[in-house]
Protein backbone atom coordinates (compact mmCIF):
# COMPACT_ATOMS: atom_id res chain seq x y z
CA UNK A 1 0.00 0.00 0.00
CA UNK A 2 3.00 2.59 0.59
CA UNK A 3 4.16 1.63 -2.59
CA UNK A 4 0.97 3.12 -4.42
CA UNK A 5 0.71 5.71 -1.98
CA UNK A 6 3.96 7.21 -3.03
CA UNK A 7 3.77 6.72 -6.62
CA UNK A 8 1.88 9.36 -7.47
CA UNK A 9 4.39 12.07 -5.71
CA UNK A 10 7.32 10.13 -7.53
CA UNK A 11 5.72 10.70 -10.61
CA UNK A 12 4.77 14.29 -9.32
CA UNK A 13 8.36 14.71 -8.47
CA UNK A 14 9.66 13.46 -11.92
CA UNK A 15 7.44 15.89 -13.93
CA UNK A 16 8.71 18.89 -12.35
CA UNK A 17 12.26 17.45 -13.30
CA UNK A 18 11.75 16.32 -16.62
CA UNK A 19 11.93 20.23 -17.74
CA UNK A 20 15.48 20.78 -16.01
CA UNK A 21 16.75 17.21 -17.56
CA UNK A 22 16.09 18.38 -20.83
CA UNK A 23 17.66 22.00 -20.47
CA UNK A 24 21.02 19.97 -19.59
CA UNK A 25 23.30 20.65 -22.02
CA UNK A 26 24.49 17.33 -23.94
CA UNK A 27 28.16 18.14 -23.62
CA UNK A 28 27.34 17.75 -19.91
CA UNK A 29 26.16 13.88 -20.36
CA UNK A 30 29.66 13.19 -22.35
CA UNK A 31 32.59 15.53 -20.38
CA UNK A 32 35.07 13.15 -19.75
CA UNK A 33 36.05 11.63 -16.76
CA UNK A 34 38.65 13.99 -16.17
CA UNK A 35 37.87 17.36 -17.09
CA UNK A 36 39.15 20.56 -15.76
CA UNK A 37 42.12 18.49 -15.27
CA UNK A 38 45.55 17.38 -16.48
CA UNK A 39 44.77 13.64 -17.53
CA UNK A 40 46.05 11.02 -19.61
CA UNK A 41 44.34 10.28 -23.33
CA UNK A 42 45.53 8.23 -25.89
CA UNK A 43 48.14 5.85 -25.92
CA UNK A 44 49.86 3.83 -28.62
CA UNK A 45 51.54 1.14 -26.53
CA UNK A 46 52.32 -1.31 -29.63
CA UNK A 47 54.20 -0.04 -32.31
CA UNK A 48 52.81 -0.65 -35.60
CA UNK A 49 54.53 -3.19 -37.51
CA UNK A 50 57.55 -5.13 -36.42
CA UNK A 51 59.23 -4.40 -33.09
CA UNK A 52 62.99 -4.13 -34.33
CA UNK A 53 64.05 -1.75 -32.26
CA UNK A 54 64.75 1.23 -34.63
CA UNK A 55 64.20 4.65 -33.53
CA UNK A 56 61.33 5.15 -35.97
CA UNK A 57 59.60 2.34 -34.49
CA UNK A 58 60.47 3.23 -31.16
CA UNK A 59 58.72 6.55 -31.78
CA UNK A 60 55.77 5.10 -32.90
CA UNK A 61 55.15 4.15 -29.65
CA UNK A 62 53.88 6.89 -27.44
CA UNK A 63 51.56 8.56 -24.60
CA UNK A 64 49.63 12.00 -24.94
CA UNK A 65 49.37 13.71 -21.63
CA UNK A 66 46.49 16.30 -22.08
CA UNK A 67 45.70 19.79 -20.13
CA UNK A 68 41.65 19.77 -20.24
CA UNK A 69 42.38 23.35 -18.05
CA UNK A 70 41.81 26.68 -18.81
CA UNK A 71 45.38 28.04 -18.34
CA UNK A 72 49.09 26.35 -19.32
CA UNK A 73 50.38 24.16 -16.66
CA UNK A 74 54.11 23.61 -15.62
CA UNK A 75 54.75 19.75 -16.04
CA UNK A 76 58.37 20.20 -14.94
CA UNK A 77 59.11 17.03 -11.93
CA UNK A 78 56.05 15.51 -13.64
CA UNK A 79 56.54 11.65 -14.03
CA UNK A 80 55.16 8.73 -16.61
CA UNK A 81 55.91 5.49 -15.21
CA UNK A 82 55.05 2.13 -16.71
CA UNK A 83 54.40 -1.32 -14.40
CA UNK A 84 58.37 -1.82 -14.48
CA UNK A 85 58.91 1.41 -13.39
CA UNK A 86 60.47 2.57 -16.08
CA UNK A 87 60.23 6.60 -15.68
CA UNK A 88 60.11 9.86 -17.75
CA UNK A 89 60.22 13.01 -15.50
CA UNK A 90 59.56 16.32 -17.39
CA UNK A 91 62.25 18.87 -17.33
CA UNK A 92 60.76 22.46 -18.03
CA UNK A 93 57.74 22.33 -19.91
CA UNK A 94 54.52 24.63 -20.38
CA UNK A 95 50.94 22.58 -21.39
CA UNK A 96 49.08 25.25 -22.98
CA UNK A 97 45.23 25.36 -22.43
CA UNK A 98 43.12 22.93 -23.77
CA UNK A 99 46.77 21.08 -25.49
CA UNK A 100 48.51 17.61 -25.68
CA UNK A 101 52.27 16.94 -24.91
CA UNK A 102 53.03 13.87 -26.52
CA UNK A 103 56.21 11.67 -25.24
CA UNK A 104 57.29 9.58 -27.46
CA UNK A 105 59.73 6.44 -26.01
CA UNK A 106 62.55 6.95 -28.67
CA UNK A 107 65.09 9.50 -29.50
CA UNK A 108 64.68 13.08 -31.17
CA UNK A 109 64.31 16.85 -30.75
CA UNK A 110 61.83 17.97 -28.23
CA UNK A 111 59.43 20.49 -29.51
CA UNK A 112 56.04 22.15 -29.01
CA UNK A 113 53.42 19.47 -28.12
CA UNK A 114 56.24 16.36 -28.35
CA UNK A 115 58.81 14.91 -26.08
CA UNK A 116 61.33 12.46 -26.35
CA UNK A 117 62.22 9.63 -23.75
CA UNK A 118 65.31 9.08 -25.28
CA UNK A 119 65.43 5.23 -24.58
CA UNK A 120 67.01 2.61 -27.34
CA UNK A 121 64.08 -0.14 -26.00
CA UNK A 122 60.72 -0.24 -25.85
CA UNK A 123 58.77 0.87 -22.60
CA UNK A 124 55.28 -0.51 -22.82
CA UNK A 125 54.01 -4.13 -22.91
CA UNK A 126 51.77 -5.24 -25.14
CA UNK A 127 50.21 -8.01 -23.55
CA UNK A 128 49.98 -5.70 -20.63
CA UNK A 129 51.07 -2.63 -18.43
CA UNK A 130 49.49 0.74 -16.80
CA UNK A 131 50.85 4.09 -17.83
CA UNK A 132 50.98 6.43 -14.49
CA UNK A 133 51.07 10.15 -14.39
CA UNK A 134 52.55 11.34 -10.97
CA UNK A 135 52.49 14.97 -9.79
CA UNK A 136 56.32 16.18 -8.82
CA UNK A 137 54.53 15.49 -4.83
CA UNK A 138 54.93 11.99 -6.00
CA UNK A 139 50.99 11.41 -5.67
CA UNK A 140 49.13 9.78 -8.32
CA UNK A 141 47.46 12.10 -10.93
CA UNK A 142 46.08 9.18 -13.42
CA UNK A 143 46.50 6.04 -14.93
CA UNK A 144 45.65 3.74 -17.72
CA UNK A 145 45.85 0.32 -18.26
CA UNK A 146 45.67 -2.27 -20.82
CA UNK A 147 45.50 -6.21 -21.78
CA UNK A 148 45.91 -7.86 -24.86
CA UNK A 149 41.61 -7.39 -25.51
CA UNK A 150 42.57 -3.71 -26.59
CA UNK A 151 44.09 -3.43 -30.53
CA UNK A 152 47.33 -1.96 -29.44
CA UNK A 153 46.53 1.47 -28.48
CA UNK A 154 44.28 2.39 -25.54
CA UNK A 155 41.86 5.53 -25.34
CA UNK A 156 42.15 6.49 -21.54
CA UNK A 157 39.75 9.31 -21.42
Amino acid sequence: MRLRAAAPSVLAALALAAPLLAATPASAATAPAHQGGLHLGYIQYDSPGSDNRSNSSLNAEWVNIHNNTRSAIQLKGYKLKDNTGYTYTFGSYKIGAGKTVKVRTGKGTDASGVRYWGRGSYVWNNTSDKARLIKPSGSLLDSCAWTTSDPGYKKCH
